[in-house]
């Protein structure tokens, strides 16, 4: 993934929960963040954040800096701040992830530096189908913390921040049983990788797959070939996801009337803008804001 453009950071409480902004800890299921961000999500990283994706069930593709990963749950993989990464869920793939600030993860670790195997903690990927106590372990504890998340009992602050730790302990003891990665052909990466930069800058354009075909310097045929062996999934698609993450976004997260938003997102009829956004998120845009707005 090394490349000569800055690599983008997500700061997931400022995009995507802005409830949690200056949270120390933010999680959700799997599942919410994949309907909003879509099943692929493009080479980024997390400054001042570990990140970590428990994958309970369906599979995963997964790109830690130049490693990949193909693996299926029980899983999870764990990023540091500084490792670039990105990763494609199948439909059915269901979860927790869990964004962490940094001082908590390097407080256990000074705490008790056997957690580490070195110096420093890399990135892992570890398959859990050889650890059932700990896959128990586990989701009791995750399903602890979402219980905690949406409550607003006593002492909740005290309750998530040692929920947290102890699902840190528990993963950082695993990490050992890291998976060996899968050779990747780095030309198909950097195709891929350059696809999705095009699609950041211009999909509010509507550029026709032709023309990003073109910026990356390949064939329509070759690009999606290659869309399909990195993230199972056509080139068109990749475009339309993020196309759909954006009007998420204003939905959630402006007074804008979906026809503004339309107009917004590059659409010239808000009749085709609420045919396209159904036909994906199998609801109106007017459906979704009121059903997000009662899970927030």
């Amino acid at each position: 993934m090394n490349d000569r453009k800055p690599i983008p950071n997500i700061n997931i409480g400022q995009v995507y929960d802005q409830r949690y902004s200056d949270a120390e800890v933010h999680y959700d299921k799997l599942g919410n963040l994949a309907d909003f961000f879509g099943r692929n999500m493009p080479v980024h990283r997390h400054d001042r954040f570990f990140q970590v994706h428990y994958v309970k069930s369906g599979s995963v593709r997964v790109y830690l800096d130049d490693q990949q990963y193909l693996e299926s749950g029980p899983m999870f993989f764990i990023t540091p701040p500084t490792v670039a990464h990105s990763f494609v869920t199948e439909a059915d793939a269901d979860g927790h992830v869990l964004t962490v600030r940094q001082q908590l993860v390097w407080g256990l670790i000074d705490a008790d530096p056997a957690l580490v195997s070195g110096s420093q903690l890399p990135a892992a990927c570890v398959a859990l189908a050889q650890f059932p106590i700990e896959v128990r372990r586990l989701e009791f504890l995750f399903e602890e913390l979402s219980n905690e998340i949406n409550t607003a009992g006593a002492g909740r602050s005290s309750a998530l921040d040692n929920l947290t730790r102890l699902i840190m302990i528990n993963l950082l003891r695993l990490c050992a049983n890291s998976l060996q990665a899968r050779p990747a052909r780095q030309e198909d990466l950097r195709i891929f990788h350059r696809f999705n930069e095009l699609i950041e800058h211009h999909y509010l354009q509507h550029w026709p797959l032709s023309r990003y075909a073109e910026g990356v310097g390949v064939t329509e045929a070759r690009l999606n070939d290659v869309c399909r062996r990195i993230a199972d999934l056509p080139s068109k698609r990749l475009v339309l996801e993020r196309v759909m993450q954006e009007a998420k976004r204003l939905l959630l997260f402006t007074g804008s009337s979906a026809s503004e938003i339309c107009y917004q997102l590059g659409f010239k009829d808000p009749a085709y803008f609420s045919r396209f956004f159904q036909r994906y998120a199998h609801m109106t845009p007017g459906e979704y804001r009121l059903q997000q707005s009662g899970l927030r």
